[in-house]
């Protein structure tokens, strides 16, 4: 039998009693995820648990990989059974990974299955699993309101028409889904790819991108292009923030180069990357977003798998990229003329959380509580320890109280219960605290202090009210 039980990661009575009363019972707000637009808003059923678990899931992929499976069981032309078998059959060997954790909740959560996923039973699993999914509760959309969303933010390059956030805002599903501004296309000048998105791009703005300037033009009218769909915030994964040593003319200079098909420098990118991403801070400050940055992964490490699969496929690491002084220049650029947007800062590199932690809390404004925020603990940091880690670094050098909580970072429709488990390591955490007599045991204050973390902290910071 599974070992979900009803006070899983609860150890004590009032962890136990700030999770039940308290946490369990607020609404969802998942401000960053990989979730697919159309298949929201087509909300057609899924023809089997593979297509919804392991298609796009790089977590289960790179464990598969470690435990000696074939690659055709995993991304190649294998059978939905096959594959599941293979899971199956890495499963036990996931102990304390998260994923161990993450696919016994999902199971039980929304499948009512507490059998241990094996080799052994794995056929009986798929079989019930594939039944549930034909059912109409099983839909995208069903999905998203047995867990509680209210909003969710999907992750959209500038050049989507949005055709499907469209279709779903026409369709009034109750749910608010909302498309991010993620332009990481535009800077990365020195993929092979660059040329040939600035051509797509130009295109569809029908107008000629000539230069870095003109770039800044065309993404500030997409920017407005998805403002007017509801979009409220930006995204940007980099590997460290850039050094903001740039002018104009330089990066013009440097955008032309690259285009007439010469290798650019590490300098001269990093003078690039510096106009484009401060201009764009500039737009989102406009626009009254909030931009994210994702710092610190260093990506697609085996040359041997990008080449046969393509980025994204489970090949990235932390990253030990030097953080504080570009990041300090980026938001202080911003800041000093008052055109620093609601930011939050996503660190990879659990070695300087509490770099990240001090970072946010140099640049608030008064305007709002924790207008620069350091984000929830993110990809490898998402587990257990990495989430207490974080929240003990937010604590010590930030206000906790003022934190926006817990995102998905998934590609997953499942994967709405790591709110759960966020949210019972956050109630553990403060109910040990109590229990050990370090904090008073208030529980109608420390209640209210988590429903704020759990959503009305990222409600009010949005302003996305129902």
């Amino acid at each position: 039998m599974s070992f979900i039980t009803e006070n899983f990661l609860l150890h004590s009575k009032p962890a136990q009693k700030l999770y039940f009363d308290f946490a369990e019972k607020q609404p969802i707000i998942d401000y960053h995820n990989h979730l697919s637009p159309q298949e929201i808003a087509e909300n057609t059923s899924f023809p089997s648990i593979t297509e919804i678990w392991l298609k796009h899931d790089h977590y289960k992929w790179r464990a598969m990989r470690a435990n000696g499976i074939d690659e055709a069981f995993i991304t190649g032309d294998r059978s939905d059974e096959e594959k599941f078998c293979q899971w199956a059959t890495t499963m036990p060997y996931t102990i304390r990974n998260p994923l161990y954790h993450w696919t016994q909740l999902e199971l039980k959560r929304y499948f009512g299955i507490d059998e241990l996923l094996t080799r052994d039973n794995w056929r009986v699993i798929f079989d019930q699993c594939n039944h549930a999914l034909s059912q109409p509760e099983f839909t995208p959309r069903s999905l998203l309101r047995r867990s509680k969303v209210k909003v969710l933010c999907t992750t959209d390059d500038p050049s989507s028409n949005l055709e499907f956030h469209q279709m779903i805002r026409e369709q009034g599903i109750g749910i608010q889904v909302r498309p991010t501004f993620r332009p990481d296309q535009s800077l990365h000048i020195s993929k092979h790819s660059f040329g040939n998105y600035i051509t797509d791009l130009s295109t569809l703005m029908e107008k000629e991108i000539r230069n870095a300037s003109d770039l800044i033009e065309a993404l500030a009218e997409r920017a407005k292009y998805f403002n007017d769909l509801g979009c409220f915030i930006s995204d940007h994964g980099l590997s460290h923030a850039p050094s903001m040593n740039f002018t104009e003319q330089a990066a013009n200079q440097i955008f032309s180069k690259r285009m007439t098909g010469h290798t650019i420098t590490e300098e001269e990118e990093d003078i690039y990357v510096s106009y484009v991403l401060y201009h764009l801070g500039l737009i989102y400050h406009k626009m009254g977003w909030t931009q994210q940055l994702h710092l610190g992964p260093q990506r697609n490490n085996s040359s041997r798998i990008y080449a046969q699969l393509g980025s994204d496929m489970g090949c990235d690491s932390i990253g030990d990229y030097r953080q504080s002084t570009n990041l300090a220049a980026y938001l202080d650029a911003l800041d000093k003329t008052d055109q620093l947007p609601r930011t939050i800062l996503y660190n990879l590199n659990p070695s300087l959380n509490e770099v990240f932690s001090t970072m946010a809390g140099n640049f608030n404004d008064g305007s709002i509580p924790g207008k620069v925020q350091w984000g929830p603990a993110w990809w490898f940091a998402d587990q257990k320890t990495g989430i207490e880690n974080h929240l003990n670094a937010l604590s010590n050098a930030g206000l906790l109280s003022r934190f926006l909580g817990m995102v998905t970072d998934s590609r997953s429709l499942l994967s709405m219960t790591r709110h759960e488990y966020f949210r019972r390591i956050l109630c553990n955490l403060i109910g040990n605290d109590i229990e050990n007599g370090e904090l008073p045991n208030d529980i109608t204050w420390l209640g209210q202090m988590i429903e704020n973390i759990c959503y009305r902290n990222a409600r009010q910071y949005f302003d996305v009210y129902d």
